[in-house]
């Protein structure tokens, strides 16, 4: 039996809002003064944060820390797969690069990787009042069962009951919340301790009679109908699957206009959340296939989880040549992390940790060149703006080192030392600093030198926090707290 009060949320599938529920729920009952920790035992993501400790779990998980009020941790998300190929991905195992592994081989890893998740949720435990645990994707997939560590095998190896969340919004919920229940084996529907119907749109009680077929069905109670929440889009998003549905949207009313290229595996887009918070930047994410736009003010390269594959996509897709006539028109170009990488001259991989071992030449905007290693760095830090001198903090996040005579001009100083590289010209720079344009006075700073005239007002940690806040009030609104707190105290060691 468990010491700790502990709920697991499951979806019928991915992007049904399991990660914004968490984070809400977790500002919500943490404002009640319990001690709430997030877990989520596996998770799938190119978009990482760093904890204080210097290892790294999925963005998501460090927002619901930051909606429970504490620290990321390590033991927040213990397994994090970062998608380095459409066949293999990075295993970053209690915050630490374990190694690569082939999507074959890793059902057979997942029994060894279990005591090390059991591990983490043991240690989170201790101290908390509440775990608000969140599932990957959906338990419903029975071919990725034997085995599973991400949602009813874990579970059962932790003895959680279990919320089931459906997405309304993108049509057949019924069929999707009792296809689920139909598809799990009888001791994982006796985990189920009821429903969640998410993104409802318009008149609720014209629901009412779908959640009665739904109770006929699965016997499962319902703990609310949440209606949409638009603010989320404000809030990080957890994976490439919230980027699609930005690709595409533009802010016509703006006037300085950025152009981000999507790679095939773009890294740590939250990069550009405050960007987009700004009322007078657009900030456009071009798919494949489409040029980058010829008004640009700014074109920026954007972290890669495999550099010189994606240097190739760039090219392939004719971004090269995008990139030149914007230079030559006098625009500026920024690459962050893998991207400014890809602005040297010359990328080497010997060791073929991102992928095949090889070399590539860059896009040679920058006189620098760069090689992957095996030490991956991971560190908070803050540090200034040489030309405006505001303050700014970030994480560093990266694998390889990058030298030359470019970087004599640093684009910015971190603690004691010089970071990054900017062109003769001043309109070509890069740095491995993600998140630097959270800090309100860099970013306002950094735009209005591109535009020529003052730009930027959004208080943008403000905002998130805010934005927080108002969720947990949606959810309070919508669900049935007690009840949810009550199921996830069953069980409990007095």
């Amino acid at each position: 039996m468990r010491r700790t009060a502990a709920i697991m949320v499951q979806g019928t599938g991915s992007d049904v809002g399991k990660s914004l529920l968490v984070a809400g729920l977790g500002r919500a009952f943490a404002r009640r003064g319990l001690a709430v920790r997030p877990f989520k035992p596996q998770n799938m993501s190119n978009n990482a944060a760093v904890t204080a400790d210097g290892g790294e779990i999925g963005r998501a998980q460090a927002l619901q820390a930051r909606a429970c009020g504490v620290a990321p941790s390590i033991h927040m998300n213990p397994v994090l797969l970062k998608p380095q190929t459409d066949i293999g991905a990075q295993v970053v195992l209690q915050g630490r690069v374990w190694g690569n592994v082939a999507a074959a081989d890793y059902p057979g890893l997942k029994a060894k990787l279990l005591p090390k998740v059991l591990e983490s949720f043991a240690r989170l435990s201790d101290g908390a009042d509440l775990l608000l645990v969140e599932g990957a994707g959906s338990p419903a997939e029975i071919n990725l069962r034997a085995g599973d560590i991400a949602n009813m095998g874990f579970a059962e190896a932790a003895d959680l009951p279990v919320v089931l969340v459906g997405d309304i919004d993108r049509g057949g919920v019924i069929a999707s919340i009792v296809g689920t229940w139909a598809l799990l084996n009888e001791s994982e529907r006796a985990r189920l301790a009821g429903i969640v119907v998410n993104k409802f749109r318009g008149d609720e009680s014209l629901f009412d009679g779908g959640l009665t077929a739904i109770k006929a069905h699965t016997g499962l109670p319902c703990f609310g109908v949440v209606p949409h929440f638009p603010a989320a889009r404000r809030l990080p998003a957890e994976d490439s699957v919230a980027l699609e549905r930005r690709a595409g949207e533009t802010n016509v009313r703006a006037s300085l206009r950025v152009a981000v290229p999507m790679f095939a595996r773009i890294a740590n887009f939250d990069d550009f959340d405050p960007l987009i918070a700004e009322p007078d930047v657009a900030v456009d994410f071009v798919r494949p296939g489409t040029p980058l736009p010829g008004d640009a003010d700014l074109v920026v390269l954007p972290g890669s989880k495999a550099t010189i594959g994606d240097l190739a996509h760039v090219r392939a897709q004719g971004w090269d040549i995008d990139i030149a006539a914007h230079v030559r028109r006098g625009g500026w170009l920024l690459g962050l992390c893998g991207g400014y990488q890809m602005l040297g001259r010359r990328l080497r991989d010997p060791g073929g940790l991102e992928g095949p071992p090889g070399e590539a030449p860059g896009l040679g905007y920058l006189d620098v060149e760069t090689e992957i290693g095996a030490a991956k760095k991971l560190a908070e830090i803050g540090g200034r703006d040489p030309i405006s001198g505001a303050c700014l903090s970030g994480y560093e996040m990266h694998m390889g080192t990058t030298d030359g005579p470019d970087r004599a001009r640093p684009m910015l100083t971190l603690g004691d030392r010089p970071e990054g590289a900017v062109s003769p010209d001043g309109r070509v720079m890069g740095c491995y600093l993600h998140g630097l344009f959270a800090a309100d006075a860099f970013r306002h700073a950094f735009l209005s030198r591109l535009a020529g005239r003052a730009v930027g007002g959004v208080a943008f940690e403000a905002e998130v926090e805010g934005v927080l806040d108002a969720l947990a009030d949606h959810l309070e609104s919508h669900l049935d707290l007690d009840a949810l707190l009550a199921v996830a105290r069953r069980g409990v060691l007095s």
